[in-house]
Order: structure tokens, then sequence, then C-alpha cells
């Protein structure tokens, strides 16, 4: 057997293998002596036929074929062992010449990671401000879910709720047929169609209208996207909303211990803060990694990224099968096939991998572990904070595979953090005052 190594980039290697004329004989001998056995060759008995007859009566091909299956990944340990290579995955083989045999491997290596000068990181943090308008819109909704539908004696206005019959078809053929239908006339509705709710508008009590709406080409529902809609619907009954007034009575009615229409505001006031700093949180941290990911040089295989994809996917459909949507349903409402999805996964893929990996290097230079009694901490808290469910998620963690999981996930929290005090100063901070001290 010879070996040659091609050029290695992006943690791949291309092994180049050509297979010694010998080895090529001995391999199709065993592969002659497996088919035998299993081939029924007319005039002889079971395993019995010469390897002539086999190769004529299933053909060189069929032969050559069971010897190969069996050489090349022999061959090719062989040579990776030989090189001193340490591949992460299987690698990619392609038989360039049958006669004599000859074939390329593109091994995978494991990723390469030189973090920079990650120290002098630096991120700058936004405060977290919520507006009097943020405010006044949820309180808004609040007045919205509290309001009473009452018969309005005018034309139809968006946001009402009124009656309907209603008959619609395509290309002559019934689509829906209510009577008594109550539908609410919101602005973009997409039910039944786009632009329906909108033609409602200005209608009077007991009138008729008859109209066509011509659905978008990249609508959901197949059977509807790209044609013509026409719609027969009378209103027998209008009802607007009446919202009740914003005072301390108000407040008490959401039934919530709110004794004032300021502690209910101080309330949306506080909760809109907490979910506004748990984003600004996640984003400085995005950011915080990215700027760790751009001072770093990480190399790794293309294999690991067509991994990532299929997990992310994976996800995906699951996510969709919950919503009892398939995923070649979505990728048809989208327009797109499973290789354009592929490539739009590709750079969220590409930096998770990235940002995973400069993370892992993080904590080793950092000396960042897990003890075991900071996870049984975490599942004591994880239990606790489940309810009836508890001893079932403690008998979960029991588990070797589900500790080392959870053991991760804590170990990359920390690192984060540590990365978070690093780009925002706080660390520097901690050695000044120690220094101070």
């Amino acid at each position: 057997m010879k070996v040659s190594t091609g050029k290695t980039e992006n943690r791949q290697v291309v092994l180049e293998v050509e297979a010694d004329p010998e080895e090529v004989e001995r391999s199709l001998e065993v592969a002659y002596h497996r088919l035998v056995k299993r081939a029924h060759i007319p005039g002889f008995r079971k395993g019995k036929a010469p390897r002539q007859m086999v190769e004529r009566y299933l053909g060189k091909e069929t032969l050559l074929q069971e010897a190969l299956e069996q050489l090349v990944p022999q061959l090719l340990n062989q040579a990776i062992s030989e090189q001193g290579i340490e591949p992460i995955a299987q690698p990619e083989v392609e038989i360039t010449r049958v006669d004599p045999l000859a074939f390329k491997a593109t091994v995978p290596l494991k990723p390469t990671v030189e973090l920079g000068k990650y120290l002098e990181i630096s991120v700058d943090k936004k405060p977290v401000e919520v507006t009097e308008e943020e405010v006044n819109s949820v309180i808004e909704q609040l007045r919205k879910q509290q309001g009473t539908w009452e018969p309005a004696d005018r034309p139809v206005n968006l946001g009402d709720l009124v009656t309907i019959n209603v008959v619609g078809s395509v290309d002559g053929e019934k689509m829906i047929e209510k009577t008594d239908l109550q539908f609410q006339v919101l602005q973009g509705m997409p039910v039944p169609v786009p632009g329906f709710a909108e033609e409602l508008a200005g209608m009077e009590k007991g009138a008729e209208k008859e109209f066509t709406i011509s659905v978008p080409d990249d609508y959901a529902i197949k059977g509807l996207a790209g044609k013509g809609c026409l719609f027969k619907v009378e209103v027998t009954e209008i009802k607007g909303q009446k919202l009740p007034e914003l005072n301390d009575e108000f407040a008490k009615s959401l039934g919530q211990g709110f004794e004032t229409l300021e502690v209910l505001k101080q309330d949306v006031n506080s909760n809109l803060k907490a979910m506004a700093e748990e984003g600004a949180r996640r984003s400085y941290e995005n950011k915080a990694v990215d700027a760790l990911v751009g001072v770093s040089h990480v190399e790794f295989p293309q294999v690991m990224v067509e991994r990532e994809i299929d997990r992310l996917i994976s996800a995906q459909e699951s996510e969709l099968k919950a919503n009892k949507i398939g995923l070649e349903d979505y990728l048809r409402s989208r327009k797109k096939s499973i290789e354009e999805l592929r490539e739009e996964i590709r750079p969220v893929a590409t930096r998770q991998i990235s940002s995973s990996l400069v993370l892992s290097k993080l904590a080793e230079d950092e000396h960042i572990t897990v003890s075991d009694e900071e996870l049984d901490t975490e599942i004591e808290t994880m239990v606790n904070n489940s309810g009836k469910q508890g001893e079932n998620m403690r008998k979960l963690f029991q588990s070797p595979r589900a500790r080392s999981s959870l053991q991760g996930m804590l170990g990359t929290k920390k690192t984060v953090s540590r990365l978070v005090e690093i780009a925002s100063g706080e660390s520097k901070s901690k050695l000044a005052q120690i220094g101070d001290a």
C-alpha cells in the first residue's frame, strides 16, 4: 500500500491511498469465499462453485464490490494509523481508480482554538429603560381583556365583533359556508384570507356585500395560494367594545391585589423592566461571546457544521410537529428546498460551533470547573422547583449521562459569567479594589 498526504486545511487532511495488487487479490479471494456460501449457482452445491463460475454467474463487478467493501476500510484504517492521525468522525472516501485500486479519503481532525488577548475584550453595557408608553400599552391590553361587547348602531369599525353569514368559493367550489359566525374585525387578520376583515369595515347592520380577494402566491394554504376567492357576506349584528375606566376600581377588578391604579402601573413597570433586563443580559452575553470569537483563531472540519445543521433541523422539525405541521409542508409554504434550508441555517451553525469551541478553551485556560457539590446543589434546586414532579427529576439526574449534560451546561454558564466580568470591566474593578485594600 502506498499513502500520500494531500493539502491539510480547515482541520481536514486528504489521504491518497493506492493498494498493492497482492492486497486486492487477497481481498477478492476472501470475497469469493463469502459470496460462494450465499450464492445459488446452477449445477453446483452451495459453497462448492469455483471462483470462475461465481464471477461468471454473479458478475465480476459484484465480486469486486464485495471485496472493496472490506478492503477500503481496512486500508484506510491502516493509513490513518501509519500517519498518526486522530479523526473525530468518519472520513469521506472517493474511489478514484479501480485497476489498480486507488482512493482518496478526507479525514476530519480535532478542532484547534487559539484565544487572542481576551483579557482586553471590552463591550459596552446599555442601561435598561422602560418608557411610560410601554407601560400604558400593557395597561391598554388589560383594559381590552376586561372590556364588554355591546350592540352598536353604526357601520362596522376595525376592532368590532360582528355576526355574519358568509359563503366563500374558489374556482366555483365552496371553501366556507357559515351562518351566525362571530368574527372580530382585526386589521391584518389572515383568516379566512388576508384582506377579508378590511372588506367588512364600513358595512351596515343588515347589509350584504359581494367581493373577490386575490390570495398571495406565497399563502400558506396550498389550495388557496395565487387564486381569487369570491365572498358573499351579510352582517346581522355589530358589537363595539366598551372599555372600563382607568381608575382604582379597574385595578382592583383584576383580582391580583392591586389596590390602586398607581400600584398596578408600578407592577407593570417592574415586570417590563425584569423582562427587558433579561433580554439585555442575553444580548450582552452574545456580544461578549462574539467579541471572544473575534479575537480568537478557530479551525474546525466541515463535518462539525453539517452535524450542527442536522441537529438544528431536527429541533425545528420537532417544534413543527408539536404544532401539527410537517417539515415538508413548512418548506413548501416558504418555497424552499431542504438544501436551501441547510444553507440558510449554515451561518447560525457555524457561529454556534465557534462559540462553543472558544468557550471551552476559555474554561480550560481559566481553570473553570463544576464541582460535584455545585452539581448536587443545582439538582436540588431543580427538584424543589418541580413540585409533584420533583422525585421524577431526582431519578432523572441519577443517570451519569444526565448529570454530565447538566454539568456541561453549568460549566458553560460559569464560563460566560467569567467572560462577562472581563468584557464589562468588572474583573478589573475587583482587582483595583483588592489593590486599594
